[in-house]
């Protein structure tokens, strides 16, 4: 049987979430550590840990099937490579930054300027698209430091909290790119591997879908459960259950954490009542 060769960031941002990941799905992964490539004994895929600036060809050159990858780096290479599903972690922002004391944040500042970059493709798009002609400068790391050292007067670099801008003296003033952790698959899947990865991509949607959710059961009067119910639109009907006292019952669903509060809100103010949050392992709709 043939087997889904994954790869995924052999250190770095992604590598923790990845295998994280990984082994929420039920995947028994090893380390990696001192290895780049290991089998898995639950399921029919090989991990291989590769440099995050190799994947993007390995990809297109059909060496992995699919890898777990920051979205950015994908855009920056532009290989022939289909992004599967989108992860929702190792989110950030391919930005624009300037010294502190620069006043404007307008795209205008950068006309004629010098910019240092590890992502020129990402940013001449952006800038040929704009009209903006400026001199791009490419630096493998370090960027923060180049408008310090008169290198450059603005920088185009990856930006999660924006402490390693405010400690070099620069701030972010224009967002080219929004980026996250995405599955992404090579051109060249066979069609038992395309199996193999629909089977995956299940479970990583039960993953991700647990994660965003939660289960919340309230007790509620015989006559506010309607109300309650239009309040609760994640399943297809909440479960409702008679207490012993009467006229009360117990309603049992599950709720988006993006509208947590704004859900809890609304069903205080429709009668619910002793409501408890429950965390989901897993949601397979």
């Amino acid at each position: 049987m043939s087997k889904l060769k994954i790869a995924i960031q052999k250190s770095g941002r992604l590598y923790e979430e990845s295998l994280q990941l990984l082994k929420d799905c039920g995947i028994n992964v090893n380390n990696g550590k001192d290895q780049l490539k290991v089998s898995v004994e639950n399921f029919p895929m090989e991990i291989m840990y590769l440099r995050n600036s190799d994947i993007p060809q390995y990809l297109e050159d059909g060496v992995v099937d699919v890898a777990i990858v920051g979205e950015n780096l994908l855009v920056e290479k532009d290989k022939n490579i289909t992004i599967v599903h989108q992860l929702g972690f190792s989110k950030c922002r391919v930005s624009l930054a300037v010294p502190k004391d620069v006043e404007t944040d307008s795209l205008q500042y950068f006309q004629g300027k010098k910019i240092a970059t590890s992502y020129p493709n990402t940013l001449k798009q952006f800038l040929d698209k704009n009209n903006i002609s400026a001199d791009i400068h490419i630096i493998s790391g370090s960027v923060e430091i180049a408008p310090n050292i008169g290198l450059a007067d603005g920088i185009c670099d990856i930006v999660s909290s924006g402490s390693t801008l405010f400690k070099n003296g620069l701030r972010e003033t224009l967002t080219i790119l929004k980026s996250e952790a995405v599955l992404a698959k090579t051109a060249q899947l066979t069609s038992e591997k395309e199996n193999i990865l629909e089977k995956l991509l299940f479970r990583i949607k039960a993953v991700l879908k647990a994660k965003n959710s939660k289960y919340i059961l309230m007790n509620v009067p015989n006559d506010k459960i309607n109300d309650i119910s239009n309040v609760l639109p994640v399943l297809k009907s909440p479960t409702v259950i008679p207490l012993a006292e009467e006229g009360w019952s117990s309603i049992h669903s599950v709720i988006d954490e993006e509208r947590f509060w704004d859900v809890i809100d609304e069903l205080r103010e429709n009668g619910a009542q002793d409501i408890l949050i429950i965390p989901i392992d897993k949601m397979v709709i």
